[in-house]
């Protein structure tokens, strides 16, 4: 009970139930004689001797939040949390194409209003978003050169929209977390099931599928000398096209026959999952000649290095005395390693000029997938990819180090 002075305002009987007067006004407080009634008036007596026998003023009353809003600050969250090795990951570009969506048909709507009905309309604009790009359009005429915009394809694959309106939902609950909108939003929001195959008119994306070797071998001959090895390395191993553009010789144990590269960086490193790539004996003799006379952290396959290599080699052939170490080369200095994209440009290049479908590099990670399959089973697959699900590595055609050695040892 509160303090008991004899001026405090007692609860009265009303003919609504029992009411208490403070600061000249009626304040309801439940039916007469209930507990509740009793137990919100000693609440309101407290707060009213607390603040010099005067209720507090009440809580300003919040603008609503709009979804833009939302978003905004969803986005400074974005920026903060998918950073790794102090550079933005490409998780942040994926989630600002799927907010875009949500901005353009409901920036304005409040975010507390976002329904599944709304969730599906921007899941339908990502089925009929149409895909474009440029192309250079010559006129007969005035033989002007001007830059025409032209429909690739239309809409987002079936796959990839299943991912996008995840993040979406993964927007609203850090949302419901950070107390900006209502529980019930996301709980709503959860119950949109994605897109199944044959059940919708999203576009299906035909799967990725081992390249062969006819097609590496006629591709070979038209890669530069340092994408040749990459390429050959990765076929080898197994490993992604990040795996071998990131290779440096502090995650490289030479020890024993098989040798055991352990990424720095890698695609499930988040859930503390180690990766292991194990590299045989044809793949040390292609990684010696680039180990030799570099340090520990740098990296192994180095476009600045496979220039400064080209151009002494033209010097040499030309009798022209070797360029000074450490020149430098102003605006055309080129970077210490490749990134992902760099050995698929090189690849694409190299198929046009070989006249032979183009192909990615990730390819050879299936097709290496799919060889040891073949020959060892589903099993040491699953070991020499990295996979911890039998149903992943299916996709590709506890984890076994022991077997993924002795196949590679085999065939790598």
């Amino acid at each position: 009970m509160p303090p008991s002075p004899t001026n405090i305002p007692k609860l009265r009987r009303h003919p609504k139930g029992s009411v208490v007067v403070l600061d000249g006004k009626y304040h309801y407080c439940g039916p007469y004689g209930s507990a509740e009634a009793q137990q919100k008036y000693d609440r309101l007596i407290r707060e009213w001797l607390a603040n010099g026998r005067h209720l507090p003023p009440p809580a300003p009353v919040a603008p609503t939040l709009t979804v833009e809003e939302l978003l905004l600050r969803y986005w400074r969250f974005v920026q903060s949390y998918y950073v790794k090795d102090g550079a933005p990951t490409s998780e942040q570009d994926t989630i600002r194409q799927a907010l875009r969506f949500v901005r353009r048909l409901y920036g304005t709507t409040p975010a507390a209003d976002f329904s599944p009905l709304a969730l599906k309309a921007v899941r339908q604009a990502m089925i009929d978003h149409p895909i474009t790009h440029q192309v250079k359009v010559t006129d007969p005429d005035s033989g002007a050169v001007r830059l025409e915009e032209r429909v690739l394809r239309v809409g987002l694959s079936r796959r990839h929209i299943n991912k996008q309106v995840g993040r979406i939902k993964r927007l609203f609950a850090w949302a419901v977390e950070n107390e900006l909108v209502p529980a019930a939003v996301h709980r709503a929001l959860a119950q949109v099931k994605g897109l199944r195959k044959d059940k919708t008119a999203a576009r299906e994306k035909p799967p990725v599928k081992p390249v062969s070797e006819a097609d590496v071998a006629a591709t070979l001959p038209h890669l530069p000398p340092t994408v040749r090895t990459m390429i050959l390395v990765q076929r080898l191993c197994g490993g992604r096209p990040q795996d071998v553009v990131e290779m440096r010789p502090r995650d490289i144990d030479t020890h024993g026959a098989v040798w055991e590269y352990r990424p720095g960086r890698h695609k499930t490193e988040h859930h503390e999952r180690e990766r292991i790539v194990f590299l045989g004996p044809k793949a040390q003799a292609l990684l010696k000649p680039y180990l030799e006379g570099i340090g520990p952290d740098e990296y192994v396959f180095s476009p600045a290095r496979a220039e400064a290599t080209r151009l002494a080699e033209i010097r040499r052939r030309q009798g022209r005395p070797a360029e000074k170490p450490g020149k430098d080369r102003g605006k055309w200095a080129l970077r210490d390693h490749y990134d992902k994209d760099s050995d698929r440009r090189a690849v694409r290049r190299a198929c046009t000029k070989a006249g032979i479908p183009i192909w990615f590099p990730l390819q050879l990670r299936h097709s290496a997938g799919t060889t040891i399959r073949q020959h060892f089973g589903l099993e040491a697959s699953q070991a020499v990819l990295g996979h911890s699900e039998l149903s992943v590595t299916q996709v590709y055609s506890a984890v076994d180090l022991a077997t993924a050695r002795r196949v590679i040892a085999e065939i790598g």
